[in-house]
């Protein structure tokens, strides 16, 4: 019995691991900060010519720290409100509990 138990317990570990990998927060954020980083560099070393395209105003730059900004604000959501996944009891109450959908007729 207690074998079953650490294999429950293993699954779990591993499905809140994944939980927490695959989530969508950490992969927009990331992006945004990669994306960012690139745009805000290049805003850095625009040339008068490319100012002057966007009527002085460095667009690059200001594009790439809100981009900066934006997956900042994502990633530290992601710390503040991690991803919680469902326990087995939760789970087992979910598939008991009769659905209430309007396709359905019962």
């Amino acid at each position: 019995m207690s074998e079953l138990q650490n294999e429950v317990s293993e699954l779990e570990r591993t499905s809140a691991t994944a939980a927490r990998l695959f989530d969508i927060r950490r992969i927009i954020g990331g992006l945004f900060v990669v994306y960012g980083v690139i745009v805000t560099v290049a805003g850095l070393t625009a040339s008068d010519a490319d100012l002057a395209k966007a009527q002085g105003v460095n667009i690059n730059l200001w594009t790439g720290l809100g981009m900066l900004a934006l997956g900042l604000f994502f990633l530290v959501w992601l710390v503040l409100r991690p991803t919680v996944p469902p326990s087995a009891a939760e789970l087992h109450d979910a598939q008991d509990a009769p659905a209430d959908r309007p396709d359905q007729e019962g």
